[in-house]
């Protein structure tokens, strides 16, 4: 089964002005990085993400759900 690769996806980010400043807000566009599921748990139904020195357990379940948990 062959997936098709993670695209970025645009998202908009608001900056404010200035006080006072009669322009408009500028817009900066980020791509978002998405990944497939089926990746991230060929493995088994469990993967660890490290974030800011802590563990986070991430899970899916019979029903197919995702769980996230420290």
């Amino acid at each position: 089964m062959e997936h098709e690769p993670a695209r970025p996806i645009p998202t908009r980010l608001s900056l404010r002005t200035p006080l006072g400043s009669s322009r408009a807000p500028a817009a900066i566009v980020r791509p978002l990085l998405r990944l497939d599921a089926e990746v991230l748990f060929r493995a088994g139904p469990e993967v660890e993400i490290l974030h800011a020195g802590e563990v986070y357990r991430l899970r899916r379940t019979r029903l197919g759900k995702l769980i996230l948990t420290k």
